[in-house]
């Protein structure tokens, strides 16, 4: 009988993300480590494989053609985020400062620390991370979440850097990275909670979804507070 590895590599060239990762039925062995398939080495192999293939001349000139456009017209896409969920409001922080998503585990309460959305330390990949609960901090409601269908939901940790600190953010979900253009945010809507009013800068519809944009900058201010 042959090994899990084996599978997985005679697999690859079939694309087993699409059939036993994370767009598949998610039965990969692989997932329990790696939580997303492209953490991945086979994931990340066929990537290589395919930046390394020859270029045709229809691709060279599709691209030709892109670059030529006036600046304007390539701006439409100039910004990116994580997309996640806490609760039933789907948000975003940009992936400049994301440094990685871990699977979620319990964290260790500190001495006489407490409150505010410390919820105290986890270990993520052998490092100690301060654990805050950004629901608490933003004044959501982590139990009112909405009944999802069709998708394999799972709270993670999402793992940002700001001004050199770590921080693990227990998420309910994860939508992935979502480029926008920044001039197609709006405003943020009159009805939001105001404890999450103040730390959104506008209003981001993806489909079905409207994503709120977080101010990066206060959300690092008070997660550093919340360290003093």
């Amino acid at each position: 009988m042959s090994s899990a590895p084996d599978t997985l590599h005679a697999l690859d060239d079939q694309d087993c993300w699409n059939s036993i990762g994370v767009a598949g039925d998610m039965s990969c062995p692989k997932l329990e480590q790696h939580v997303h398939c492209r953490n991945c080495e086979v994931y990340a192999g066929a990537a290589r494989r395919s930046m390394r293939r020859p270029v045709d001349a229809a691709y060279r000139d599709d691209w030709a053609a892109l670059l030529r456009q006036p600046q304007a017209a390539r701006a439409q896409h100039d910004s990116s985020g994580l997309v996640f969920r806490l609760g039933r409001e789907w948000l975003m922080l940009p992936t400049q400062i994301v440094a990685s998503v871990a699977p979620m585990t319990a964290s260790h309460s500190l001495p006489h620390r407490s409150g505010g959305g410390l919820t105290g330390i986890v270990n993520v990949g052998g490092t100690l991370t301060p654990s805050i609960a950004l629901a608490t901090l933003l004044g959501i409601d982590e139990n009112d979440a909405p009944q999802q269908g069709g998708r394999h939901v799972f709270a993670r940790l999402l793992v940002i850097n700001w001004e050199e600190q770590r921080f693990a953010l227990p998420v309910a979900d994860l939508h992935g990275i979502l480029r926008y253009g920044a001039a197609s945010v709006g405003a943020p809507a009159a009805t939001l909670n105001k404890g999450l009013q103040r730390f959104i800068t506008g209003v981001l519809t993806h489909g079905e979804m409207r994503i709120g944009v977080l101010d990066a900058p206060l959300i690092g201010h008070q997660l550093n507070r919340l360290l003093r």
